[in-house]
């Protein structure tokens, strides 16, 4: 069993609800600290946080669809950056995966990655979306492209998040480079170590308290 400790050192609580307030973002803040997690993620709108101590601050960009212009989603970066964001997840283009159009999934990534400067670039996938060898392809091109993470889902698509499956696939695709982050419908401890134990690095998680709590 993993200790508790070793699960919050690599949470990045989460807060993505469209209807989400300020107040609810400071009270995302207010229980990282207690939780004692890594990080939080929040909509874009949100930043700059307020006083967030020693929590790492991220937010997404192109979500949840990945269907924006790549140059809406490298400004968006910038300014998410400039708002204080030190990681940045971004979503592909989905439909890019989908047709094979890799080389523009890889521009598009490389756009983000080159905007967000020293900030860490997070690449959203959707694996349950993908086949395999999307989900193997993608990773190499977020590699190829400068990210320093792949992360599965973005916990909004039909298709499911994250699974034991695609998080392994995708260890095994970048090995100890890149990051892994398993993000979607992880709403226990049990899940949450079986997505450890296949190889993520990081969790994205909404329900943290009462995952850690359980552990």
């Amino acid at each position: 069993m993993t200790s508790r400790n070793d699960v919050a050192a690599i949470i990045d609580h989460t807060l993505l609800k469209p209807e989400a307030t300020p107040a609810d973002v400071e009270a995302l803040v207010a229980e990282a600290k207690e939780l004692g997690v890594l990080a939080i993620c929040v909509s874009p709108s949100m930043l700059p946080i307020t006083d967030p101590g020693e929590i790492v601050v991220a937010t997404v960009v192109g979500f949840p669809s990945g269907q924006v212009k790549p140059e809406i989603k490298a400004a968006e970066a910038k300014r998410a950056v400039a708002d204080g964001a030190a990681e940045v997840d971004m979503v592909i283009n989905i439909g890019q995966a989908i047709a094979g159009d890799f080389d523009g999934l890889e521009a598009d990534i490389r756009g983000v990655v080159e905007a967000s400067g020293d900030s860490l670039v997070k690449v959203i996938i959707e694996s349950a979306a993908l086949s395999d060898e999307q989900i193997v392809e993608a990773c190499r091109r977020a590699e190829a492209a400068g990210a320093g993470f792949v992360k599965t889902s973005t916990g909004f698509h039909p298709a499911g998040g994250a699974s034991a499956h695609a998080v392994g696939l995708m260890r095994e695709t970048v090995g100890d480079r890149l990051g892994v982050k398993a993000s979607g419908g992880i709403r226990t401890a049990e899940a949450a170590e079986e997505m450890i134990a296949s190889g993520a690095s990081r969790l994205g998680l909404s329900g943290s308290a009462k995952i850690l709590n359980s552990l």
